[in-house]
């Protein structure tokens, strides 16, 4: 069992009952976001290292480093690391993508995390906002106008839709 299976399991498996859980996460979200605040507070440096020396690094386990790394995969610079098939010496790579992460964390809806201090320095108000408007357009479902029976149909005929193409609903 590989180690982003190892802490799926213990997160959202049968692994702890409900309290184990609650407090699983609770300090998964602490040591989240104090790696968070360290990764902002220098976004241009890249971070290589092993798995292990990156939980040691932020004074986690593996199991804890890897579930974060699943998470900010999707956030890195044009590549992702090998979260699903990695051990504790697979060398990971970390270069955020900054805008890449704050829409992450607005459709994650981690307002704990789009809301550190730090994100002052790397992305503008506006830019913040803009990023914000945009994730939550995009969860947005637009019907189209329905036609009504007696509207001409859409085919373009001059008949009625419920005449032409409408007549079979």
């Amino acid at each position: 069992m590989t180690i982003l299976e190892n802490w799926r399991n213990l997160a959202y498996g049968e692994g702890l009952d409900d309290k184990g859980k609650e407090e699983l996460w609770t300090e998964y979200f602490v040591i989240e976001k104090g790696i968070y605040e360290h990764i902002l507070s220098k976004p241009e440096e890249v971070i290589e290292e092993t798995v292990e020396d990156l939980a040691k690094r932020y004074g986690t386990n593996v199991q804890t480093i890897t579930g974060f790394l699943d998470g900010i995969n999707d956030s890195l610079k044009g590549y992702e690391n090998p979260v699903e098939t990695m051990d504790e010496k697979t060398v990971v790579k970390i270069e955020i993508d900054t805008e890449k992460l704050y829409y992450n964390m607005v459709e994650a809806k981690a307002e704990w995390l789009y809301d550190l201090p730090q994100w002052k320095n790397i992305l503008t108000e506006e830019k913040k906002k803009e990023i914000y408007k945009k994730q939550k357009v995009s969860g947005t479902i637009v019907k189209g106008a329905k036609i009504g029976r007696n509207d001409p149909c859409t085919c373009g005929s001059g008949k009625k839709y419920k005449k032409c193409c409408g007549i079979n609903q």
